[in-house]
């Protein structure tokens, strides 16, 4: 498979992936609440443990099925087990049956992305992919075009079709997750015994330790966005049939970075990246504090190409450049659980608290993450121009 082959498959991975990934997270709370009946903090609570199940699966089964099975075989086994948790929500109505269902779908569901940044990387280490940012835009597209199709369905038949429209989408992924791969993601993987047990080995790699701590705190500054974005606009009365759209207008913001990220950010240092992402999400959720209307909110939406997209990519850079293809599984199940599930589980309970006393203090609380993110990005960035 050349290069053109592989950028168009992990692709189209990407997409599908994310055309599921565009319902879940911006929808998913309200559809607990509106559609299942659940309270604000009975939602929150359930989208929290889901989020401590996920980490405990990225962090622990993700990287020891990694060493067993190809990337290939675990993408078809995380489609398949995603689909089948999916259904299990259809008669489930009571707080503990959608809890139970959600620990189950936690399980597979969020795999899929270490997953495929995983594949991404061992791709891109291997010289079959050349840009990772080109192939990744496709899941920031598949983000907009859910979240504009689904807010749609949502104004004219209610958020009972959030969910029929999440079950559609994992049909599609599971079907896709089933094309030709590239051999290298097909073979299973050769574990070398000296990186047996290696997790902690990562934390002897130059700055992992520090660079990791700031993206926990800058992936964690999403959790009030993530978990009450859709009910704020609500509180702020913003036309049901226009959220979806300004809910993507953070998407759309992702989507330019990710497709300008390797031309214009290459020579960009990772300190550099993570201390613009860290003032930009700052700024972010100051502004929908300061100014709780739906302009300023839709303004304030573009800043998520600097709080989530350049940590992100810089986290990416960062491990693409010191970290071995065979550690990469590692890197990323502790990155997707510390970062991207667990630190965001314990603000989404943190969040839920201030909304409850005022919708706007759960976006203002979140810069008890980004301002000490800032000050270790620049610390970051002096060890590396010492260093250079």
């Amino acid at each position: 498979m050349n290069t053109h082959h592989t950028h168009r498959w992990m692709s189209i991975q990407y997409f599908s992936f994310f055309i599921t990934w565009g319902i879940f997270l911006p929808y998913w709370t309200g559809w607990l609440i509106h559609a299942k009946g659940m309270t604000v903090p009975q939602a929150s609570l359930i989208m929290s443990v889901g989020l401590v199940a996920r980490g405990l699966s990225t962090l622990f089964a993700f990287p020891y099925l990694s060493e067993k099975y190809s990337s290939k075989t675990l993408l078809n086994g995380a489609g398949i087990g995603t689909l089948i948790a999916i259904l299990f929500y259809i008669p489930s109505s009571s707080f503990t049956s959608l809890l139970i269902v959600t620990l189950i779908f936690h399980f597979f569901y969020p795999a899929l992305m270490p997953t495929l940044d995983s594949a991404a990387g061992v791709l891109i280490q291997s010289n079959q992919l050349k840009n990772y940012g080109k192939s990744r835009q496709w899941g920031s597209i598949a983000f907009i075009f859910a979240g504009m199709l689904l807010s749609v369905f949502t104004g004219a038949l209610g958020d009972k079709v959030i969910l029929w429209g999440f079950l559609l989408g994992a049909v599609v992924l599971m079907c896709l997750g089933f094309t030709r791969a590239p051999v290298i993601l097909s073979v299973k993987p050769t574990v070398d015994p000296m990186q047996k047990g290696g997790m902690l080995k990562l934390f002897r790699i130059k700055h992992f330790s520090l660079v990791l701590i700031i993206v926990i705190l800058l992936q964690a500054a999403h959790a009030a966005y993530y978990s009450y974005g859709y009910l704020f606009l609500q509180e702020i009365h913003a036309p049901k049939f226009l959220i979806g759209t300004i809910i993507n207008i953070s998407v759309i913001a992702e989507v330019i970075f990710f497709s300008i990220a390797d031309r214009k950010f290459h020579t960009f240092s990772v300190g550099s990246l993570l201390a613009i992402a860290a003032v930009g999400s700052t700024i972010r959720w100051v502004f929908v504090f300061v100014f709780p209307n739906v302009i300023v909110f839709s303004i304030a939406q573009a800043l998520h190409a600097f709080s989530f997209a350049m940590a992100h990519y810089a986290f990416m850079k960062y491990q693409i450049k010191n970290i071995s293809p065979t550690m990469i599984s590692k890197a990323q199940g502790i990155y997707s659980a510390l970062a991207l599930s667990w630190s965001t589980a314990v603000f989404t309970v943190f969040g839920g608290y201030l909304y409850e006393i005022e919708p706007r203090y759960a976006f203002l609380g979140m810069i008890v993450c980004t301002i000490p993110a800032m000050i270790l990005a620049l610390l970051y960035r002096k060890l590396e121009i010492n260093n250079s």
